[in-house]
């Protein structure tokens, strides 16, 4: 899975970018296959000034069809990064299955006098 994490308004440290891509692997893991890319985004919106201003900004991009971006704002940086990972691997089932559903319902389904064929 190729994970790309940018930090704006604050130094991304090594133990930062390992928790995202942690938590993002966990998330999406299985899903790999299915993905084009994933692109984190980490943010301070008030700086010094403190309050719950950490973004976390996720877009998962897919193969053939529009991305999905999940976006959360806590107090703590880690938190941020781990709702959104739960809702990116939350979202990105749902896509999936939606998919699935669609390309079901465009299946040839066995003609009335045919079904000795599909025996």
């Amino acid at each position: 899975m190729n994970i790309s994490i940018q930090a704006r308004g604050f130094l991304l440290t090594k133990a930062l970018r390992d928790h995202a891509e942690r938590r993002l692997r966990f998330a999406l893991g299985w899903a790999d296959d299915h993905l084009r890319g994933v692109s984190v985004r980490l943010s301070d919106d008030n700086g010094p000034r403190g309050g719950e201003d950490k973004r976390c900004c996720i877009r998962i991009g897919f193969a053939g069809a529009p991305s999905v971006v999940i976006e959360d704002i806590e107090t703590d940086v880690y938190a941020a990064i781990d709702r959104a990972a739960d809702r990116a691997g939350r979202s990105v089932a749902r896509r999936l299955e939606r998919q699935r559903a669609r390309r079901r319902r465009l299946l040839p389904t066995p003609v009335e006098g045919m079904a000795w064929a599909w025996r």
